[in-house]
């Protein structure tokens, strides 16, 4: 396969393979004390990782200024240093929070916000424009979004952002922003598990990329079955929106891990790692998606690289995992 793809209508050509950075932000919680992060994670080897991921190829970076409260846009922007220019750097506003306390305090859909948002993850990444900035507010008012759309076609106007996009799994939200001549992706939940055929549809329709998030079910599809979750890992007590983990904190949720091993060996044909088998049939199910797994160590930007080379699965083996999986 190419091992490029394009970013939708905005002729930004980027890795086929993005690399998603909320993992890297550490430790984060709600106002109420619930974990929005992945827990602890050692800086140094973020940085190593996402050196690593840019000498394999990746040139798509995706993170959010709430992730880790800044924290993941300040390990991202040390990580890229001078090497910013060889690289799309996405980031996503709305979420408003505290970096003292690495709170979450709640959401801010004015354009006034957008701005200072915006001013501030570009000081934390160390640069002067972002190629694709995401509205992370999923359910925002369709009304507001297209103040908000509006506002990010000036932002373009100015310079300080390449093309927009908003993360969520509605549709018709995301269709309201893709009437801005400088939208061009939608990011939202994809994998083998969760099929997304109304986004995906949409994407094609009006030429948006789809940025894939959860592209490896929070870690299912790399391997994930058993061992406890440390207590400030999201998935040691997931929230609503978060499936595949059981909501008494004992880990993953059994009737994902049979849906897994259902499909296994197709996944791992060709010599690959799961993980890797995941991401191949996101590169198979429409020629949109940039799939963007998390990572922690260089290990897992070793392994999730690694799919590039493997390419996408055959259209008979999607059929195949359809059939094993009963829809």
């Amino acid at each position: 396969m190419t091992t490029t793809r394009t970013l939708g209508r905005s002729g930004i050509e980027v890795s086929a393979l993005g690399f998603g950075c909320w993992a890297i932000g550490g430790e984060h919680r709600t106002a109420d004390g619930q974990p929005v992060g992945w827990g602890k994670v050692d800086d140094d080897e973020s940085v190593r990782a996402v050196r690593r991921a840019l000498d394999l190829g990746v040139t798509f970076f995706d993170t959010a200024d709430s992730y880790g409260t800044g924290h993941s846009e300040e390990i991202l922007g040390r990580a890229l240093g001078k090497r910013r220019d060889d690289v799309v750097l996405a980031t996503k506003w709305g979420n408003v929070f505290d970096p003292d306390t690495r709170t979450l305090t709640g959401t801010d859909d004015t354009p006034e916000y957008a701005r200072r948002a915006l001013t501030a993850s570009l000081r934390r990444l160390g640069t002067d424009h972002i190629d694709l900035y995401q509205l992370h507010i999923a359910d925002a008012d369709p009304d507001r979004a297209a103040e908000l759309r509006d506002a990010c076609e000036e932002f373009v106007r100015e310079g300080l952002v390449r093309a927009y996009g908003w993360s969520t799994d509605d549709p018709a939200r995301a269709a309201v922003f893709a009437e801005g001549p400088h939208c061009t992706a939608v990011q939202h939940a994809l994998n083998v598990l969760q099929d997304a055929p109304r986004s995906l549809a949409l994407c094609e329709r009006l030429e948006l990329a789809s940025v894939n998030r959860s592209p490896l079910a929070m870690g299912l599809l790399a391997g994930r079955r058993d061992g406890a979750l440390e207590a400030e890992d999201i998935r040691s007590r997931p929230p609503a929106w978060l499936p595949g983990y059981a909501s008494d904190g004992s880990g993953a949720d059994p009737r994902w891990l049979d849906r897994i091993d259902a499909v296994r060996s197709v996944l791992t044909s060709g010599g690959r790692t799961l993980a890797q088998g995941a991401l191949a049939w996101l590169w198979a199910r429409s020629p949109r998606t940039v799939p963007i797994p998390g990572f922690r160590t260089v290990a897992q930007a070793e392994e999730n690289a690694g799919a590039i080379g493997k390419g996408p699965l055959t259209a008979d083996q999607l059929t195949e995992i359809d059939h094993l999986l009963d829809r």
